[in-house]
């Protein structure tokens, strides 16, 4: 239930209405659990703030956890997320509008998956009506391709002759 209700925590008046037990048995439970992960040594920790009880990473996991959210995500980006980052990578820097031109779709969520892998950032604002985002590559995105800086990209003319050599 804990880990259900994440940083909300819950008392133990809560939990004893779901275990159908009296607060002070809840009570003495969570003090059990709670010497039971410091006992066992584990990364996760039972406390009570304000009355609430919650699952918390232990201190001194949190320097594992900040390099485990440095790393870019291994998961596979979409063909829509590919393609909005290969715009912006050999077009950098632009705009939201000019990407959707040249995809011919919407972007918001490429962009945002992009963003939120840190493999794009805003790098500025247009000046004129409504001052749009400019977009652009990150560090993270030269490393999680192998590249030295932008200029590393394969030349487009490199794909033009693959799309002939398929067509032939």
């Amino acid at each position: 239930m804990l880990f259900a209700v994440g940083g909300e925590g819950l008392s133990a008046k809560q939990l004893g209405q779901v275990l159908e037990m009296d607060t002070a048995t809840v009570e003495d439970l969570c003090d059990d659990i709670a010497a039971d992960f410091v006992r066992a040594g584990r990364g996760i920790q039972l406390i009570e703030i304000a009355g609430l009880y919650q699952l918390t990473t232990v201190p001194a996991c949190i320097p594992y956890l900040e390099k485990l959210v440095a790393i870019p995500s291994s998961q596979r980006l979409s063909q829509a997320a590919l393609e909005t980052l290969a715009i912006i990578a050999y077009k950098q820097p632009l705009t939201r509008i000019s990407l959707e031109e040249i995809r011919g779709v919407k972007c918001d969520r490429a962009i945002n998956t992009l963003l939120g892998k840190q493999l794009i950032k805003e790098v500025g604002r247009v000046e004129g009506p409504g001052r749009p985002f400019l977009y652009g590559t990150t560090r993270e995105f030269l490393d999680y391709f192998g590249l030295r800086n932008v200029n590393d990209l394969p030349s487009l003319t490199t794909f033009a002759a693959l799309d002939d050599t398929e067509e032939a």
